[in-house]
């Protein structure tokens, strides 16, 4: 199943390393949030890069970069391949990126060799993956496939005010095509860095994403009554003193719910705000923000109640209220069996070592599984360390995740024989 083009694993670390410097850190890392001008500059090189192996761009109106490499068979529908340029604050080279310029550089080896696939294929460089500067996440991918509509992403704004349709047109890269065109691929793959570390401790060289996990968010609100600090400790309704074991409550019921298969959940406080914070005043509210996600959609039912019940119990022994409000959920994604059978033969035929994995993170392949043909590949990444300065891969991992990409991505969209 392996090919023969000449594909060049130092060619895509150079590339990593090139547009690392768009946006570089002085620890090392990327500060290249979407649709600021360094995105702009990002967004040029990747330009140029495709424009010199013939590919054809288009720009849709949520900003999507869409390059188009011609197949025999036009009539076909495009296999596609992509991730994302914009990065965190304090991001890391391959977030994203390393899916976008392995692509790229399938692309190039194909123009290099003079070879022909039978489908097109595309290559997608997808608008606001991070959410880091206008939330949620996944704006592109989510207004390409309906999940968002083009009104409510144009319409987001930044802590700072900035509007992202002002600013994707302030910096030259709103398109006039449809985001929803990207409905009608016939598959998409993705390669991105693992964001764990269960590759690396296991001395793997690719992980096969099999699906995303179901994921469930909650706000929680408990209300008590503010008192001075220097009153007595008897009688007091303190709100963080109630929240704290619920917060507490939220690793111990991920780690406590265990599926059939024998894996538990995770869980997550990432926002906490306390009212009136003040030094000297007992808090008479607390909020806080929880995430869960499962595996197995039952069990990640099973800790929310858990929490609900878990809320009640403390509400009751402290005097307080203590309100758990479902806030979001995504449901369990599978990827498809048929690219997944393609990604795990491609790595064999390769002779490295793989295992199937889940995606416990929000990728744009997840809201791409709900309208087309999907599969993600994992590389090993540091210490699992991501979204951080200090991610790292190393270039055998990230030629690993291009060669068993393009194997099976080629393998989707036919590649014509020599002479054929």
């Amino acid at each position: 199943m392996s090919t023969n083009i000449p594909l060049s694993g130092a060619r895509l670390w150079d590339s990593l390393m090139e547009m690392a410097r768009i946006g570089a850190t002085p620890k090392g890392g990327c500060n290249r949030q979407t649709l600021t001008d360094l995105d702009a500059e990002g967004r040029a090189l990747l330009r140029r890069w495709g424009e010199a192996c013939g590919l054809a761009l288009t720009v849709d109106r949520v900003g999507n970069m869409v390059f188009r490499r011609e197949g025999r068979d036009p009539s076909r529908a495009p296999v596609a391949l992509g991730s994302h340029l914009d990065t965190q604050p304090t991001g890391g080279k391959f977030d994203g990126v390393l899916g976008v310029l392995a692509g790229l550089e399938l692309m190039r080896a194909l123009h290099e060799a003079g070879a022909e696939t039978e489908a097109p294929l595309l290559l997608i460089n997808w608008t606001n993956e991070e959410g880091a500067r206008f939330s949620p996440p996944m704006m592109g991918s989510g207004a390409a496939m309906g999940i968002f509509t083009e009104a409510e992403v144009l319409a987001k704004r930044a802590p700072d005010g900035a509007v992202f349709g002002e600013e994707l047109r302030r910096i030259g890269w709103q398109g006039e095509a449809d985001p929803a065109d990207l409905q009608r691929v016939g598959a998409y793959l993705e390669l991105h860095i693992e964001q764990g570390r269960l590759l690396e401790d296991g001395g793997f060289d690719v992980g096969i994403v099999t699906h995303a996990l179901a994921q469930s968010w909650f706000e929680v609100a408990v209300e008590g009554e503010e008192s001075h600090g220097g009153s007595p400790m008897a009688g007091r309704r303190d709100a963080l003193m109630a929240a704290a074991p619920l917060i507490g409550a939220v690793e111990e019921i991920a780690l406590a719910t265990v599926s059939a298969a024998g894996e538990p959940g995770r869980g997550t406080v990432g926002v906490v705000e306390v009212y009136p914070s003040s030094r000297n005043v007992a808090p008479g509210r607390a909020w806080f923000t929880v995430d869960f996600r499962h595996g197995d959609p039952d069990s990640l039912a099973r800790m929310g109640e858990a929490l609900a019940a878990r809320a009640a119990g403390i509400a009751a022994a402290r005097g307080v209220t203590a309100t758990v409000a479902p806030f979001w959920h995504s449901p369990l994604t599978p990827f498809d069996d048929a690219l997944v059978r393609r990604c795990r033969d491609a790595a064999a035929a390769r002779g490295y070592r793989w295992r199937d994995i889940p995606t416990g993170i929000g990728h744009d392949a997840v809201y791409m599984a709900r309208r087309v043909p999907t599969v993600m590949l994992f590389t090993p990444c540091h210490g699992g360390i991501s979204h951080n300065e200090a991610e790292s891969i190393t270039p055998a991992w990230a030629e690993a995740g291009l060669r068993v990409l393009a194997d099976a991505a080629l393998a989707t969209a036919g590649l014509v024989k020599p002479g054929a």
